[in-house]
């Protein structure tokens, strides 16, 4: 007897022996033990997650004869009767499947909606199950609409398929739509133990954890990865030999890494990376389990509380999580989930994961910090910009009076700077000027320390008016003139921007043709191939831009203008579609101009419907109040015709 895999073997049968998906099994049984059956379901969810075992599942509880043969429709089919065993190994007549990925077209689709008129032969319901239903053509979809929408009363359709965005709206809403929710490792894990326990398998919890994460979700990927680890390691399931198989990153090195990205250790980051390179482990795989340790060490620096004691690596992750602090966690996270979309973009994805490693020391805010004082005490010492020049020195007595306080500098206006200096020696004793309230506050802490001479001299009287914040250093921008009267305040003027109004296009030349006998019917022909979809790009072009100067009984003469369409396999294409479509003439193309050719036709009826459709709008007396009351205008190019 040959070997029956995992994932066929060890299919549920029941919806007892589902798993992962108690949501769509409660509604399913519900509906079944109170009959309240629906004429066509929708489950949709990613690979392996059960959705054609769950539509045999409904099949054989919807025809489920019972043991003594005398049962109805139940949540728990019996498993022995004729119809049962007929589901399970796919011979039951009235249960069937299509694939639509092979079966797209609108005749397959019409081939088994033809059956749907006969009464079901051996069950109680025909059920018509189609797999992979977003594949199926529009055609294919609007043949199977009204039988979708209001079946027989023993006709029953099961739906699948992995992209519902794919599936008309028309098909969704006559639906009962369930969503296959990926399943959870622990899920998996526990699934894929029950399963090896019945088949006398040894195998290591971790090797267990390891394949129900590679599975992503799926319970058939992961009963697939057990039948080849279990081939890998002749018979028994071990850590070792299953992440070798896999190509997983042991987590030792990921605790290396985040070790040494918690102390900035350069050296020993790019040696695990080049120990990664030589082990031969995937780049991918290193930032994956990365990202793992990270997340599980950003949920116990919020919770911590939440520990799996299960887990073996619990311990490590405890330890890490108390030596990087919180904000650097999350900041690793999200550099390492969007280091892993750059290793794609490199010509060596060692490189590039070696890069990640590195952006993850230098961005840490510790180094950050570091090389900003280091910056700080290396710039050389900078005045300020807004600080005022040296006051000049003056010849001041001994005995002069008690310096008052020294207002904090400022740049110089420009009436200060053309006064001369003797005017600063001729009140020494003069009090400070008294301080704008329009002036800002400037940090008295910024500001350098007066000499002497300085403090000596007091500043200059303002003159009366406002004060503006000097705003660029007058170096860079020279400050404006005074004013011709200094009592009297200088009123700069600002332009004021006004949106132009938008340009209205130039209208587009009317398309004129002069009408032909041989033009009208030259147009109908080509309308007519177009329609049909039977010539298309150049040889479409051909058609639409030529003008049929003459024809006999067996040759017709077309005039283009390019030269480019005047080319030996469009025009022998576009005799081939004539001469299908009932025309067994011979073409002949010369180059000259065009004065009726199908597409001006076009062009000229397109231009007559917007016209109309303008007309149409200006007319209407809503359109005509909103513009008279409301001064509302119609927005040039915005109407289209329907």
């Amino acid at each position: 007897m040959s070997y029956l895999v995992l994932a066929r073997k060890y299919r549920p049968k029941t919806f007892a022996e589902m798993v992962g998906q108690e949501h769509v099994v409660q509604a399913l049984a519900n509906a079944l033990t109170q009959q309240r059956l629906h004429h066509a379901y929708l489950f949709t969810g990613t690979r392996g997650v059960g959705k054609t075992t769950v539509s045999r599942i409904l099949a054989k509880s919807l025809n489920c004869q019972g043991a003594d043969g005398n049962g109805g429709i139940t949540a728990t089919p019996c498993g022995t009767c004729q119809a049962c065993t007929d589901i399970d190994s796919g011979r039951f007549v009235d249960y069937t499947e299509l694939d639509a990925a092979s079966n797209r077209g609108v005749d397959e689709v019409q081939s088994l909606l033809e059956q749907a008129v006969y009464k079901p032969v051996q069950g109680r319901f025909k059920v018509f199950m189609i797999d992979e239903v977003h594949m199926l053509t529009g055609h294919a979809f609007n043949a199977m609409l009204k039988t979708l929408e209001e079946p027989p009363e023993y006709l029953k359709f099961v739906l699948a398929t992995t992209d519902p965005q794919k599936v008309p709206v028309t098909v969704l809403s006559r639906c009962l739509q369930f969503n296959l929710r990926p399943m959870a490792p622990e899920t998996v894990q526990a699934h894929l133990a029950d399963v090896l326990a019945r088949e006398q398998v040894e195998a290591e919890p971790t090797a267990l954890r390891l394949l129900a994460r590679a599975a992503r979700g799926s319970m058939r990927d992961a009963l697939s990865l057990t039948d080849q680890a279990i081939a890998f390691g002749g018979g028994a399931l071990h850590e070792a030999p299953v992440r070798q198989m896999l190509g997983s990153v042991d987590r030792s090195h990921v605790f290396r890494l985040v070790d040494a990205l918690a102390a900035g250790d350069g050296r020993t980051v790019v040696e695990v990376a080049d120990g990664l390179r030589h082990l031969g482990l995937s780049a991918g795989g290193a930032l994956e389990e990365m990202a793992a340790v990270l997340q599980r060490m950003a949920v116990l620096q919020a919770v911590p509380d939440a520990q799996d004691p299960a887990d073996p690596d619990a311990a490590e992750i405890a330890r890490l999580a108390q030596a990087l602090p919180a904000d650097q966690s999350q900041l690793l996270y999200t550099m390492v989930l969007h280091g892993r979309a750059e290793l794609g973009l490199a010509p060596d994805e060692y490189a590039a994961l070696t890069m990640v490693l590195l952006r993850l020391l230098a961005f840490q805010p510790a180094a950050q910090a570091a090389a900003a004082e280091k910056k700080t005490l290396n710039a050389p010492q900078r005045a300020p910009e807004h600080s005022a020049p040296a006051a000049p020195v003056t010849s001041a007595p001994a005995t002069a009076a008690p310096v008052a306080p020294v207002a904090p500098p400022r740049a110089p206006s420009s009436t200060e700077a053309a006064a001369p200096p003797r005017e600063a020696a001729a009140a020494p004793t003069a009090p400070p000027p008294q301080r704008s309230a329009q002036a800002p506050a400037q940090p008295v802490a910024a500001a350098p320390l007066p000499s002497p001479a300085q403090a000596a001299a007091p500043a200059p009287t303002l003159p009366p008016g406002r004060v503006l914040p000097v705003v660029e250093p007058p170096q860079r921008r020279p400050a404006p003139a005074a004013p011709a009267d200094p009592a009297v305040e200088q009123v700069l003027g600002v332009p004021v921007r006004v949106p132009p109004e938008p340009r209205s296009e130039p209208a587009t030349p009317p398309a004129t043709y002069t009408a032909t006998e041989e033009g009208d019917a030259w147009h109908a022909i080509v309308q007519g191939l177009v329609a049909a979809e039977a010539i298309g790009a150049l040889v479409r072009e051909l058609a639409l831009q030529s003008q049929l100067v003459a024809r006999d009984d067996g040759h017709w003469l077309l005039r283009v203008e390019r030269e480019s369409l005047n080319q030996g396999a469009t025009r022998e294409r576009l005799q081939a579609a004539l001469q299908a479509a009932g025309h067994e003439v011979k073409l002949s193309v010369e180059i000259g101009r065009v004065g009726d050719s199908p597409a001006r036709r076009n062009a000229a009826a397109a231009q007559a419907r917007q016209k109309q459709a303008e007309e149409t709008i200006q007319a209407d007396p809503f359109v005509q109040q909103m513009v008279r009351d409301f001064g509302a205008r119609i927005v040039p190019g915005s109407i289209k015709p329907v």
